[in-house]
Formats: C-alpha cells, sequence, structure tokens
C-alpha cells in the first residue's frame, strides 16, 4: 500500500534556516493528523556546524518529545551522509529512540559505500532506514554505483530515487526504476524536484510502476524550485483512487503557510528550469534568485557557462590607476541617495577631484553631467540599468568595473562602452561576497588609493520591516564594511544609515552657499 511522506519542515527550512515559529509547527502537525500522510520528515540530526543553523537542522531531544506528544504519525529524521559516520550515531540517534521511526540518509551516489556501513549502524538501532539517492538524472555517470545496489536488501526499508535537479521526464522515471527493481529487491521511493513543473506527473507516473512511498510538501516548500505539493498529491489520489481527504484540514494547513509563500517565493522560475534541463545543481541558483538582485540574463549566461564548463566567456583589461586620489564617494542604490542628491551633486561639484563610484547605477541618473570622474560597478543586471540610465550611451564618460576574471555570473557589458571597462584584478580586503556591489565598490576605492571614503545612499532596514532578502543583503554590507574598515579606512556616511560600523556626518555641514 502506497505510503506517503511530508517533508515541509526538513526541506522548507532551506528558506528559513530551519526555524519555523511554534505556532505554525503547532498547527502543521494538528492538521496532519487528520490527512492520510504517513510519515512527517521533521528535521535534520547534525554535528555541530559552523554558522547560525536553526533548531530543525539539529532537531533536539525536547522537541522531538514535543512532536511526538502532539502528532499521531511516524516520525523521520534525516541525516546528511557526507557529515556523519558511525562513531556519531551513539550521540545523535540514541538519544531519540522511542521518538523517531525513520532515519534517512542523504547520499551522494559516489559515496553508497559508505553509505551502507553507516546504514547498518542505524538498522543495529532499530530504527527503519531510508535511502535518499540524489541527483537521479546523473546515475549513470556513476561507475560502480548500479552494480552496488545488490548490496541495498536487508539494509534499506526504502531506497528513494531523488530527482536533484528537477529535470527528469516521466520516461526517465520509469527506465530507473527498472534499472534500480534488477538490482535490489528493496522498496522503492520517490522524491521529486519541480524544476520543469513535473513533479507531480513523474510522482504518479512512480506510483503507477510499483514506487512504494513518495514525498511531498505543503505548497512545495522546499530547496530551489520545491517539491511536489501534498495538497495536489492528495487532490490527484483523491479524484483518481478515491483517497480519503480532510480538505477542511487540508485547507487549513496550506493556509497557514501562506505567510513564509508571500515572504519567500520559492518555486519554479525560468533559471531553475534551466537548471533542471541540464542537470546543474540549484544551490547556486537558489542564492541568486533569492539573496542576489541579479538579473534572469546574469543567472542563465552563469549556467550557460557551467553547462559549457568554461570559466567565463569574456576577459577584460585589468583595472589600472596610476595616480593615488584622496577622495572617493560611494554611493548605493538607497532612498537617501535621492532624497539628498541635490546637497551630494554640490558636494561632488566643490570637490574635482573626488572620484564617484557608483555600487548600483539604480540612483546614477541624479550624477549625470558632472565633472568629475565616474565609475560605475557591473555586476549582475547593472549592465542593463546603465542602458536606461543613459539613453544614450555614446555619451557615457564614466568607466565601468566588474569583479576579477572568472566571474560566477558570467560577463555583460554593453557593446558601446566595452572599451571604457575594466575588471579589479583581484579582491583582497576580504574572504567573502566578493561578487556583491559594495565589495566590487570598496575594492576599487582600495586600488584608487583613497585616503578618504564617503558614502552616501547605504540606508540599511528597520526591524520589523524587513524580508529575508533585505536582511541578508544588510548584513552582507555590515560585513563588508567592517572587513574595509579593519584593512583601509574609516567609512563616512554622508547620508542617513542604520548601519553601525560606518562614521556619520551631515552632507549639509560639508556645502556652503
Amino acid at each position: 500500500m502506497l505510503k506517503i511522506l511530508d517533508c515541509t519542515i526538513r526541506d522548507g527550512g532551506y528558506y528559513t534556516n530551519w526555524d519555523f515559529e511554534k505556532s505554525l509547527v503547532d498547527q502543521y502537525i494538528k492538521s496532519t493528523n487528520q490527512l492520510p500522510i504517513d510519515y512527517l520528515e521533521v528535521g535534520y540530526r547534525s554535528i555541530s556546524m559552523k554558522g547560525y543553523l536553526g533548531k530543525y537542522f539539529y532537531s533536539p531531544v525536547y522537541e522531538l518529545e514535543n512532536l511526538k506528544k502532539l502528532s499521531n504519525k511516524k516520525l523521520v529524521i534525516i541525516l546528511n551522509e557526507k557529515d556523519i559516520r558511525v562513531e556519531h550515531l551513539a550521540d545523535l540517534l540514541g538519544p531519540v529512540k522511542g521518538l523517531i521511526d525513520m532515519v534517512r540518509i542523504a547520499i551522494d551516489p559516489e559515496h553508497l559505500g559508505r553509505a551502507l556501513i553507516l546504514a547498518e549502524g542505524i538498522k543495529k538501532m532499530e530504527f527503519e532506514v531510508g535511502f535518499n539517492v540524489m541527483y537521479m538524472s546523473k546515475w549513470s555517470q556513476y561507475g560502480d554505483f548500479i552494480n552496488e545496489l545488490k548490496n541495498v536488501d536487508g539494509i534499506a526499508d526504502y531506497f528513494y530515487m531523488v530527482d536533484s535537479y528537477g529535470g527528469v521526464y516521466p520516461a526517465d522515471v520509469i527506465n530507473t526504476i527498472n534499472l534500480v527493481q534488477s538490482n535490489t529487491s528493496c522498496k522503492l521511493g520517490f522524491h521529486g524536484h519541480n524544476n520543469l513543473e513535473l513533479a507531480l506527473i513523474n510522482t504518479l507516473t512512480a506510483i503507477e510502476h510499483g514506487v512504494e512511498i513518495v514525498d511531498a510538501t505543503i505548497l512545495g516548500m522546499g530547496r530551489g524550485a520545491g517539491n511536489l505539493k501534498t495538497e495536489l498529491l492528495l487532490t490527484a489520489l483523491n479524484a483518481k483512487e478515491g483517497l480519503e481527504v480532510d480538505f477542511n484540514a487540508l485547507g487549513t494547513v496550506v493556509k497557514s503557510f501562506d505567510g513564509l509563500f508571500e515572504k519567500y517565493q520559492w518555486g519554479t522560475n525560468l533559471p531553475y528550469m534551466i537548471s533542471g534541463s541540464n542537470s546543474l545543481p540549484q544551490k547556486d541558483v537558489m542564492d541568486w534568485v533569492t539573496t542576489r538582485f541579479y538579473s534572469f540574463n546574469s543567472i542563465i549566461r552563469a549556467l550557460q557557462n557551467q553547462k559549457d564548463k568554461v570559466k567565463d566567456n569574456e576577459k577584460l583589461p585589468v583595472f589600472d590607476v596610476e595616480n593615488n586620489i584622496s577622495e572617493v564617494l560611494i554611493i548605493g542604490g538607497g532612498k537617501t541617495a535621492v532624497e539628498h542628491a541635490q546637497g551630494l551633486v554640490e558636494f561632488i561639484k566643490s570637490k574635482p577631484e573626488l572620484v564617484v563610484i557608483h555600487a548600483s547605477a539604480k540612483n546614477a541618473y541624479h550624477f549625470k553631467g558632472l565633472a568629475n570622474k565616474q565609475v560605475f560597478c557591473l555586476v549582475g543586471s547593472e549592465g542593463h540599468r546603465l542602458e536606461k540610465v543613459f539613453e544614450n550611451l555614446g555619451e557615457f564618460e564614466g568607466i565601468c568595473i566588474l569583479p576579477p576574471f572568472p566571474r560566477k555570473m558570467g560577463t555583460y557589458v554593453p557593446n558601446s562602452i566595452k572599451h571604457k571597462s575594466y575588471e579589479l584584478a583581484s579582491i583582497d580586503f576580504t574572504e567573502s561576497h566578493k561578487d556583491s556591489h559594495t565589495a566590487i565598490a570598496l575594492q576599487s576605492a582600495i586600488f584608487l588609493n583613497a585616503t578618504k571614503v564617503f558614502v552616501a545612499g547605504y540606508d540599511g532596514y528597520q526591524d520589523g520591516t524587513v524580508s529575508q532578502k533585505e536582511r541578508d543583503l544588510t548584513d552582507e554590507n555590515e560585513f563588508l564594511f567592517q572587513n574595509f574598515i579593519e584593512k583601509s579606512s574609516v567609512l563616512v556616511s554622508l547620508t542617513p544609515s542604520l548601519y553601525k560600523n560606518l562614521t556619520y556626518d551631515s552632507i549639509y555641514s560639508l556645502i556652503y552657499g
């Protein structure tokens, strides 16, 4: 009989950093108690990792005890095989015996042999064992992987085919099922991603051809383009197989996740479709789409570079400066650069040797026509922004600076200004966020040998009104400011800002008349 596993809390954690409000989790448990779902995968159990990772990445015992009291489903946690060894099992799984029914293992096909050893240890602790074997569309590239499948018998209760890239078609599902069934008698599972919006048909195809357990998540919440929607699967099985579904409970749990969906907007889009079609990793795409302000053209160019296994599509002359520059003004994309534009223009005009660096071309329109040298940082969609700001780029008198070669996002420079475009030799004041607008601007100031660096239009965001994307950008800029100050000089903001690492002055105290 078909089993359904909902992994919303575990897979959805890629968007929330594995933190969910207690009221949401309580509603999720209450609703799923009334639905024909057999297993709930509620998080990872993990060894200590660097950086902040939330509650459901570690799944503390007290939380599992609470979930066990509330839920009438079998509870599941997952281990990342790349991080976990047999010697970790006593600490990770010993305390959760009686709370957890199944332990799944996320497995790179290249390390199936290593996972078998880990699974034997888990099986001895009397848990059900699930193998989540990733990169289904590339299994044929993994040498002895298929031959090793016979060793799964008697160790794994379920062998999952995971469409990590979201790019397989129903015929691929059938062929893979036949391949696996010819090498192991283990019960099969299927976990589909939705890059090409084929998660439902692929899952139904898997069920029709003998798969005995399938995954889904509420609203499809999950890494990258997300997964098969639990509500869609249950609705389809209700209509197709007569599966009894309490649609009031289903509607309630779906509605409870509306706020997270509005905030994170997971689901497929053009870059995810391309990455899925070409079996390219979703990790970078997720970062580019959710954290960066990259254009789709930039992302697609980067994906094409990955597909073609090339570093970049263009190398530019290295930015070089003969003379030291005494003062630089870096202009960001915040509203204060527009609100105080007239004062900033007067300040710039009073200092003919000052160089203006536009971290973003967003506000560049307000500074057109100045005699001062202007530098534009071309990252992401900035080349396209320049084309909008300067309707006739033939009259463009600035210079453009790009990240060092090779650029992760590829290169887009309008043809008419290629002769005015350069790349940085390196970014050496920071080890992180080297492809951001702010990093390029600050490194340009360093290469200009500026002795004084002003900033404007770096506003920051008030807590309570900030999205996750904005929060991440604020944290990133704060980190870069701190690194710059430690290795170069102070940064003086001439416009209002919430950034803690900036020194403040008023633009109006620096202009006269």
